[in-house]
């Protein structure tokens, strides 16, 4: 199987499978994403999140913010369970979603763990990571925010952020208060799409 040309094993499939049932069943009972896009999980919540892992396929320690209805966090742990390496962090305060999230990863026997706490809070739990991922959670400026007090431990973390066609201006307004390396990656399953890379994000004095 392939998701965006990234080549996955049978069992993996057979995790993104299982993940997509629960979804389905969850969604039933609990807003997990705009109603409007479930007929569409494959390709616009699945393979879109796997392209934040394609970014960056080595093991690692991610921190997951705001990880709703599993995007890209889940995604991400289910295929680092084929590397047999690394774990995700899932940061969502929702009390259903985050259960929802641990019976993902239990049942798809997914490389990560849930914390039901605000995201501000998260760092206090979560002491180290390599990436930061987000997903339709909050403006750049504010996810720099979010992100600081792991990017003071560790200056080479790298953050993977999807962003809908406004991009541009969030990336001007964030430009205010931060500086930052930034590479651009076109989406390849929207085509107003991007995922913002960022490196040495460091405030402006």
């Amino acid at each position: 199987m392939e998701l965006n040309g990234l080549r996955v094993s049978r069992e993996t499939q057979g995790r993104l499978q299982h993940f997509a049932e629960l979804f389905q069943k969850w969604a039933k009972t609990i807003n997990l994403v705009a109603p409007s896009t479930i007929d569409d999980l494959w390709r616009r919540h699945i393979a879109d999140s796997a392209q934040i892992f394609q970014l960056h396929q080595k093991p690692a320690r991610w921190a997951d913010l705001g990880s709703g209805g599993g995007f890209p966090g889940i995604i991400t742990a289910i295929l680092l369970a084929e590397q047999k390496d690394g774990h995700v962090d899932l940061v969502e305060s929702n009390q259903k979603k985050a259960a929802f999230l641990r019976v993902c990863l239990r049942e798809c026997e997914a490389r990560g763990a849930v914390h039901a706490v605000r995201i501000e809070e998260a760092p206090k739990i979560i002491v180290d990571c390599d990436v930061i991922s987000a997903r339709a959670l909050a403006e750049l400026d504010t996810l720099l925010d979010y992100a600081a007090p792991w990017v003071e431990r560790n200056e080479n973390v790298r953050l993977l952020l999807h962003k809908g066609r406004d991009y541009e201006r969030e990336v001007q307004k964030a430009r205010g208060r931060w500086e930052f390396d930034l590479v651009k990656h076109n989406s390849v399953v929207e085509s107003d799409s991007v995922i913002l890379e960022l490196t040495r994000p460091r405030r402006r004095i």
